[in-house]
């Protein structure tokens, strides 16, 4: 079994949708006053390795979610690559990705640090 030992993502906080004509290839976010709907995506952003190294991985990752039949892909987000999933198989993809050895950064607050 392959692992991604080092790599650490995260998911950015804003939800997004397939570009209309351009599913598969761009996104854009869905405004935080609009609905999320069951189509919507999540991002999930390589924090390590970074720049130039973070597209091998993420396409890497993007095998592995492929294996178990999670739909996805890899865009460029911020100026970074992201692999983009459904929101309902968000937790079969982290799931995943945390059984290859990929660290999943949770955010936390001040008031419930953990």
């Amino acid at each position: 079994m392959n692992t991604f030992q080092l790599s650490i993502i995260h998911r950015l906080p804003q939800c997004y949708r397939w570009l209309e004509g351009f599913a598969g290839a761009k996104v854009e976010p869905i405004p935080q006053n609009g609905q999320s709907a069951d189509d919507s995506l999540v991002a999930l952003k390589l924090l390590s390795p970074d720049g130039d190294n973070a597209w091998p991985v993420m396409h890497k990752l993007s095998q592995a979610l492929s294996d178990i039949e999670v739909d996805c892909s890899v865009l460029e987000c911020e100026g970074e690559p992201c692999l983009f999933v459904n929101r309902q198989d968000e937790f079969a993809a982290t799931c995943r990705l945390k059984n290859f050895g990929v660290a999943i950064a949770e955010p936390f607050s001040g008031q419930n640090p953990f």
